[in-house]
């Protein structure tokens, strides 16, 4: 029972210190509704917490309806960057998609999330 604790804290401990690399302002995001075929953006940002410069590695949608752009370059202790994540709001209906982002040297990534509800323009 004890070495299943310990290990439960351990896991817990590596867990938040990844999570700490990195710190996003917000990691989920509601458009509420969006008019079919008119494009929705939003903008995620986040920190660079650490020592030592970070690099987005990949951020990869779950479909080809949603777009993530991010920089390449290397992002310093302490400043600020962003991933932009479009949704092409051509089907009418609610969604809820999700963008893993994995950034070098770090094997947890990051889930952002976008949902809300396509509806036809009045």
């Amino acid at each position: 029972m004890k070495s299943f604790f310990l290990s439960v804290c351990l896991l817990s401990g590596m867990s938040l210190f990844a999570q700490n690399n990195v710190q996003f302002k917000e990691v989920n995001h509601s458009f509420g509704k969006i008019i079919r075929n008119v494009p929705a953006t939003y903008v995620f940002s986040f920190t660079n917490t650490t020592p030592k410069p970070i690099i987005v590695e990949s951020a990869v949608a779950e479909c080809g309806c949603t777009k993530p752009e991010y920089d390449v370059k290397p992002i310093l202790k302490g400043k600020t960057s962003s991933i932009k994540v479009t949704y092409n709001a051509a089907n009418p209906g609610s969604f809820t998609k999700k963008v893993t982002v994995k950034f070098a040297n770090n094997p947890q990534p990051v889930i952002l999330t976008i949902e809300g509800m396509v509806v036809d323009k009045k």
